[in-house]
This record gives C-alpha cells, structure tokens and sequence, in this order.
C-alpha cells in the first residue's frame, strides 16, 4: 500500500546534486528493507540502491556507484538518497519501497514487478538532469 513519501526531486545541471528523502510515518522503519527505484519514459523500472535492516549491506546498481549514497535513519523514520555527479542518464521518478521479508540488499534491487508487490511504496519523485 502506498505510505512513503518522497521529496527532493528536481531540475538539475548535470554534475550536480540532490537529496532525495523518503518519509514513512507512522510505520516502524527499523524492521524493513529500504529500497530506492527509478523508471524513465520507455524504460522499464530499475532498482538503483537498496539497504538491509538487519546489517546495513548496502546495493548500488553498477550504473550509479561512486555517484549515490544510501542511508536510513529509522528514528527519524526516514530514508535518503545522495545523488552527486548527476548525469542526463539520471533522470527519472525515483521511488522508495519498504520491504519486510527480502532482506538481501541485491535482491530486493533486483526484484521485478510493480511496486505494489512491496509492503509500501510511495508516490515518486522527478529528478531531470539537463542543462
């Protein structure tokens, strides 16, 4: 069910940078898998970096590594994504998910399907790069 929601999308140069963050009120962060995804037009969706609860392994899709950060703060009930050295390729809606029973950074990044198949999902985030 759709409980995320996600800010910090928007215009960008290309080399720059956002934050994207995700909001999960209400929901106990500390026993989910985080996920950030990304589709573009005509392109099917794809998992760009994903988080573990139980140890904080982290998954960066080869396409992005070196250029974003993952991290969590489930106090705060919050999730982020750095996103530096922003390239045109970027641009996408960039979509959190939380997920209980994939614990594996890799493959919650990796699973296919609508995000309807995770335990929340939220709304998206624009992100364009373009000068």
């Amino acid at each position: 069910q759709v409980h995320l929601v996600e800010s910090g999308g928007g215009l960008v140069q290309p080399g720059g940078s956002l934050r994207l963050s995700c909001a999960a009120p209400g929901l106990n962060l500390g026993i989910y898998s985080i996920g950030w995804f990304r589709q573009a037009p005509g392109k099917e969706r794809e998992g760009v970096s994903c988080i573990t609860v139980s140890d904080g392994s982290t998954y960066y899709a080869e396409s992005v590594k070196g250029r974003f950060t993952i991290s969590r703060d489930n106090a705060k009930k919050m999730a982020y994504l750095q996103m530096n050295n922003l390239k045109p390729e970027d641009t996408a809606v960039y979509y959190c998910v939380l997920e209980h029973w994939i614990q594996a950074a890799q493959a919650l990044c990796t699973t296919s399907g609508p995000l309807e198949r995770f335990d929340y999902w939220g709304q998206g985030t624009q992100v364009t790069v373009s000068s």
